[in-house]
């Protein structure tokens, strides 16, 4: 029977990669996104929606899935707590941390009974360290984090594997601003000891090893893919 994967984000960047490695190897891949759809062959079905809005519309398209990727989040603009409003604090921790338990929540249920299922959480180097986003990016990655190993520790007797993929610098159009005249990608790559940033494609084949199923020992890992930036 072909599985089935729901991905978050799949519009570009990693979300985009992630549904292409997919469907290059025959899954159904279901695709939710804020922005239009991206243009993928193979067996694709997309909704353009918010995360933050009613979510029973995804889950008449999609009752159930095998794979989990809740890969969409959102970058805030690095400012310190004193710069930064409620609001946006607020709106950083409802698409990178509430939508993402209300989507697993349900998920969850459905991979409980039937003892089987694979969640896949986009972390980042700021669910470990500081300076990788401001105040509230960084406090949403922690919490993510911890929301991704309290599910591995409470869920793993019932067949579920849970993980965490934790990217530095990845050209997405979420750091497209960066490329910008002024912006720091020159400083980012000479600052990372691979000397560059990492494509998006290479952490589409992370998520493949994490989706295979054949590690059935590992479970809670948050891995991180950043070219070796946090070593310093």
């Amino acid at each position: 029977m072909t599985k089935k994967v729901l991905i978050t984000g799949v519009s570009s960047g990693i979300g985009q990669a992630q549904a292409k490695m997919f469907l290059e190897k025959g899954y159904k891949v279901y695709g939710i996104d804020r922005s239009a759809s991206p243009h993928l062959a193979g067996d694709f079905h997309f909704l353009q929606l918010e995360l933050t809005e009613d979510l029973a519309t995804v889950y008449q398209l999609v009752p159930h899935v095998d794979i989990l990727c809740n890969t969409a989040g959102l970058l805030d603009a690095y400012k310190p707590l004193l710069e930064v409003t409620d609001q946006e604090v607020e709106n950083i921790f409802a698409v990178n941390v509430f939508s993402i338990i209300r989507l697993t929540r349900h998920y969850l249920s459905k991979m409980v009974t039937e003892q089987s299922g694979i969640i896949i959480n986009m972390c980042s180097i700021a669910s470990f360290l500081a300076g990788g986003g401001g105040l509230a990016y960084t406090a949403s990655k922690h919490a993510l984090a911890g929301f991704t190993k309290q599910l591995a520790l409470d869920y793993s007797r019932f067949g579920i594997q849970v993980f965490g993929i934790a990217p530095g610098a990845v050209k997405t159009a979420m750091t497209k601003a960066d490329f910008e005249e002024g912006g720091m990608a020159e400083w980012v790559a000479q600052e990372t000891p691979i000397g560059r940033w990492t494509e998006p494609e290479e952490i589409a084949e992370l998520t493949a090893f994490l989706a295979s199923g054949k590690m059935a020992s590992m479970q809670g890992e948050i891995i991180k893919i950043d070219g070796g930036w946090s070593l310093k």
